[in-house]
């Protein structure tokens, strides 16, 4: 890791492992991306901003500055003056022209990483893991305005993290019409686009299409990040795989409206562009006033998604979460919404929690339905009291009776809304988001709470607080159920209204922030009518994110697919549920449901009181796989082995423990084959030199024996499991699964 400028070549160039990402001055003013890649080592790397192929420079020949601006390989592109691809800036002046010009001034490298005023962000850790940070000072003398543009790297992670501070220095307000965060150009004529994209129920799904002429775009401005379109964008090579070619990623550490976008140019380049999406954004910037954007992880891979997808995980698990979670066992829970929806009482969920906890489940969380007169999802939201008709003796009595059965207590929030069947809006109507005038638009039977108030959240933080402060609760899960329309606040001013959707994630950031310092020891999970705001910005407030509301185990295997190309599965909430399936009617074994939610964080949503013997019996048995395998899971290094998406027979993952010495394979066969033998697997991530013993991990016992004999105390090198391969036999019947346990015999020489 290092930062350094290399005065006699007007470079700077940030080191991040096997990676250099390097940056220039063209011209002696304009901030010009160079290089990002593969260490190369020579500073005499300049010349590929192309400055010198023709006098367009403006020094040289100013009546080509139009020429020279709309290829200029900049770092942070600005509209209006002369660049015509899109832009990271638009400012509008007092006077109502639009046109910023950023020109290069100083620069300082730091030690260490800023802080983000109230946003998330990537941190230094306290036990190493120490960071540098570059600081380019940048400034458009006519509109008096200032911008810095950091990078940010860290000594165990090849990620280069950016963010920009812009600050009026002028006498007269500055409107941002649109302030992203990261640009990059880039040399890439043909290749790929992947993003990941959905609706409920199957989110974040990997599309991968050609990168072709013009603009393609992913976004989101429904006030989150969103079920349909997630903040991350690569480009691939054209060969680009698994695991070999170039990939170029970004990832946006926010939970809000996003943009993420690539360009290709008239001259065959390829620019990046993400950040906060323009479209109903537009904030004042007063004199003296500062604007941070939140922060673009950017990460470069020379062997393909495998390479791009560890340096995610181990940039998020080492720089992003802060939970005491991170490395700490998490509790089997089961959760009742599936299992009895609003229709329970203290009775229900006793008689749900005791036998939960014969089976080895260590905690029952009460999901919607416990407050106000909440029977349906028609009321309610914003009156936080129990409702003592369903838990007589309240919350403090059924906590306590939880905890008398060794169990701990969880339970469900939506504090960010309100219904319009309630006391806290009949009280407070001009706290709901609206338009003046207009009638509110519903979903769900619910507003937004204008979290851009103070007030508002200091009633939303008590709420919360208050409920968990009456007894020992271990968890909440933090639901968020409609996205955001109608926007308008009856607190700011008409020329402050393009603030509201970044004030709201403002607002929700210092709930959780709030919420995480006054209750250290609680395990926040957070959710969003499912997966819709599983991103990092939420990451570093909770561990873990609930990953789809669609628990069905083959539907499962695309989301969590997609979800876990950029997260770890520590991070990823995973639960067994009943069959027929709630959302698609789905039958799959019991055995595959379990499999499937061991890449994740592993609980049950159901009513286990309705299952029969034989599932009780394999609900014991996945406890004690989980507890078994667990850390391994939670710490090691994840590979996808085989893509159900792509081969349309059958899905298959591993994880591999950072010292290799032990691995868990998953293999899914969703549609059987007729007259077919062995499928070959390839395995990923081992030690070549290494003996690895196998052994099948049985939950349902009416599956041992011919199968278990194939793998159980069978030792094979890693170099033959790897490039050879391992034989999965033909199963009966689809969506039938196993799960294969390696473990190194005996030490052996360690490989790169």
């Amino acid at each position: 890791m290092g930062i350094e400028y290399l005065e006699g070549e007007g470079l700077f160039r940030l080191t991040a492992q096997d990676t250099e990402y390097v940056i220039g001055i063209g011209d002696g003013k304009y901030v010009g991306h160079v290089y990002y890649g593969k260490k190369i080592e020579d500073n005499r790397c300049g010349y590929l901003m192309r400055t010198e192929e023709a006098p367009f420079v403006p020094s040289k020949n100013l009546r080509e500055k139009c020429s020279f601006a709309d290829a200029f390989p900049t770092e942070y592109s600005t509209w209006g003056m002369g660049d015509y691809r899109d832009s990271c800036l638009n400012v509008r002046s007092s006077d109502g022209c639009r046109g910023c010009e950023l020109h290069y001034k100083r620069y300082r490298i730091l030690e260490g990483k800023p802080e983000l005023p109230g946003m998330p962000a990537t941190f230094c850790r306290d036990d190493g893991g120490q960071g540098m940070t570059l600081e380019l000072e940048c400034r458009d003398e006519v509109l008096g305005l200032k911008v810095i543009l950091r990078y940010s790297v860290f000594e165990d992670s090849a990620a280069v993290i950016r963010s920009v501070e812009l600050t009026n220095e002028g006498d007269k307000p500055l409107y941002l019409e649109r302030v992203l965060t990261a640009c990059m150009d880039m040399d890439m004529e043909e290749g790929d686009l992947l993003t990941l994209g959905g609706s409920w129920a199957r989110e974040r799904h990997m599309v991968r299409r050609p990168l072709a002429f013009g603009k393609q775009m992913v976004s989101s401005f429904r006030g989150e990040s969103g079920h349909q379109d997630h903040p991350f964008l690569a480009v691939m090579g054209p060969n680009a795989g698994q695991d070999q070619g170039e990939v170029y990623a970004m990832h946006f550490v926010y939970s809000g409206n996003f943009m993420a976008e690539a360009e290709m140019s008239q001259f065959g380049s390829v620019r990046l562009l993400m950040g906060i999406h323009p479209e109903g954004f537009e904030w004042v910037l007063n004199p003296g006033d500062t604007f941070v954007t939140p922060e673009v992880v950017c990460v470069y891979s020379d062997q393909g998604l495998g390479k791009m997808t560890h340096i995610f995980h181990d940039l998020y698990r080492g720089h992003l979460i802060r939970s005491p979670y991170l490395h700490r066992k998490r509790p089997i829970l089961i959760n009742n919404w599936e299992a009895t929806y609003f229709d329970f009482n203290t009775e229900k969920l006793l008689e749900i929690a005791k036998e939960a906890k014969k089976r080895g489940i260590e905690m029952l969380v009460m999901d919607d339905g416990w407050f106000g007169d909440r029977n349906t999802d028609e009321g309610s939201l914003g009156d936080w009291q129990v409702n003592e008709k369903k838990l007589p003796g309240g919350l403090t009595y059924l906590v306590e009776q939880i905890r008398a059965l060794g169990m701990e207590f969880g339970i469900w929030f939506e504090p960010e809304m309100v219904s319009p069947d309630s006391n806290l809006y009949r009280t407070h109507p001009d706290w709901a988001v609206c338009i003046p005038e207009r009638e509110p638009v519903q979903s769900r039977a619910q507003y937004v709470l204008d979290l851009s108030r103070p007030e508002v959240v200091d009633y939303v933080y008590e709420s919360v607080a208050r409920i968990l402060r009456s007894g020992p609760i271990s968890y909440v899960k933090w639901d968020m159920n409609r996205q955001m329309s109608d926007i308008g606040s009856a607190c700011l001013g008409k020329e402050h209204q393009g603030e509201l959707f970044h004030r709201y994630i403002l607002g929700v950031y210092e709930l959780q922030k709030r919420l995480t310092r006054e209750f250290p020891e609680l395990l926040l999970e957070n959710c969003a009518s499912g997966g819709a705001r599983f991103d990092p910005g939420m990451l570093y407030y909770s561990p873990q994110i609930w990953c789809s509301d669609d628990t069905d185990a083959i539907e499962r295997l695309a989301i969590q697919e997609g979800t876990s190309l950029l997260y770890p599965l520590c991070t990823i909430g995973a639960h067994v549920s009943a069959c027929p399936n709630h959302i698609v009617g789905r039958v799959t074994p019991f055995e595959t449901r379990g499999h499937v939610a061991m890449a994740g964080t592993f609980g049950y949503e159901l009513d286990i009181t309705k299952l029969s013997q034989a599932e009780k019996e394999m609900v014991e048995e996945q406890v004690k796989m989980v507890h078994r395998f667990q850390p391994l899971v939670q710490e090691g290094d994840y590979y996808r082995v085989a893509s159900w998406q792509e081969n349309h027979k059958y899905d298959s993952w591993q994880v591999v423990s950072k010292d290799k010495t032990e691995a868990l394979l998953t293999y899914v066969q969703v549609l059987a084959q007729p007259n077919w033998h062995s499928r070959k697997i390839l395995l990923k991530g081992l030690n070549p030199n290494a003996e690895y013993q196998l052994e099948l991990i049985v939950q349902d016992k009416t599956k041992s024996g011919e199968m278990e004999q194939k793998f159980t105390g069978k030792v094979y090198k890693g170099s033959l499991l790897m490039y050879g391969g391992i034989l999965i036999p033909r199963m009966q019947g689809d969506f039938t699964s196993i799960m294969i346990y390696l473990k190194a015999k005996a030490s052996a020489p360690k490989t790169n």
